[in-house]
Formats: C-alpha cells, structure tokens, sequence
C-alpha cells in the first residue's frame, strides 16, 4: 500500500472515477497521489477526487504494471478459482479485500452442463450509502467471466444482513488495527 505518494502521470491513460465509475482520462504531466495500489489496480487522488488505474497502466504512473496471473492456469476447482480472483476485488478506499472484509455473502458455481457453469454472488457493501456498489459489483463480475467455462455471472447487492465489523476476518481486523 501507498501512502499520498505524489506522481506525474506519464502518458495518457483511462481511469474509473470513484464511486461513480465514470471513465475519465488523465493527461500526461497531472500530478496525482497515488494512495493504494492492491489486487491489480492503483487508487490515485487528483483534482478532489479518487480514481482508479487498471494495475497493466502502472507505467503510466511510472509505477510497476500489476497484472494477475491466467486463472486458467492454476490448479484447482472452480470454487478455489472463484475465492482465489475475488481476493484480488479491493474497495478502494480500505486496504483489505473484499473477503476478508466479510463482504461475500453466498457464492455458487452451479453446473450447466458438462464444462460450463453460472456463478451467483450475493455481496454487501460496508455501508447503504457507499457508492462503490456498482463499481465493485462490475469489478467481480468481470474477473469470475475471465474463468473458462463460467458462461454466466449473477452478482445480486443485498444489504440484509447489514455488514458489520464482527464479518470481518480476524487478518482484515489485525490489517485495520481493530485488533
């Protein structure tokens, strides 16, 4: 993780403004403050506003490129790889993923067929206000479509139960100090 470290963009580069998940574009020489990067993506703060920048654009911050390994290629089933890409899904304001902060509700792999499978999600978010719903919804819905044989993807946002601390993981809460 970051803390307000300040960088001039290098080149042109698309960013999602947070939380509404408008794409903008920052022009080279913008200076920005670079205040999280995690899973495969950077959290930058320009002009009042946060934004994030895909982790494979990480140059044009002058920063390492974040990528994520070919899911395909891990060994294990469908639910390991489900876990394993949802653990890499980062609110961008709170250093710990979206698992771990207890934001995963249900999950499903439901077979279709002998190779293909719907996935269902059902996820929270740490507050009915938090305007990063339908970025983190898009987020996760995009990273389990990247899994061979998930044909489809349902991600419902409930807020019953209503999240609190006690969802988190013990690591999550040793990572927020709240241990």
């Amino acid at each position: 993780m970051y803390r307000e470290t300040a960088v001039d963009v290098k080149r042109e580069v698309e960013a999602t403004l947070i939380p509404s998940g408008v794409k903008v574009k920052l022009q080279q020489g913008t200076q920005v403050f670079v205040t999280q990067a995690l899973g495969n993506s950077y959290t930058v703060y320009v002009n009042g506003n946060l934004v994030r920048i895909a982790g494979k654009d990480g140059d044009a911050l002058g920063l390492v490129i974040l990528d994520q390994p070919d899911i395909n290629q891990m060994v294990g089933s469908i639910e390991d790889k489900i876990g394993a890409l949802l653990k890499t899904c980062f609110d961008p304001e709170i250093p710990v993923n979206i698992v771990d902060l207890g934001l995963i509700y249900e999950c499903n792999a439901i077979p279709l067929g002998k190779n293909d499978f719907r996935v269902e999600i059902k996820m929270t978010l740490t507050a009915t206000g938090c305007g990063m719903g339908p970025v983190l919804v898009g987020e996760v819905e995009e990273k389990i479509r990247q899994i061979q044989g998930v044909t489809e993807v349902k991600v419902e946002l409930v807020f019953d139960p209503p999240w609190d601390r006690d969802m988190m993981t013990d690591e999550a809460k040793l990572q927020l100090g709240l241990l």
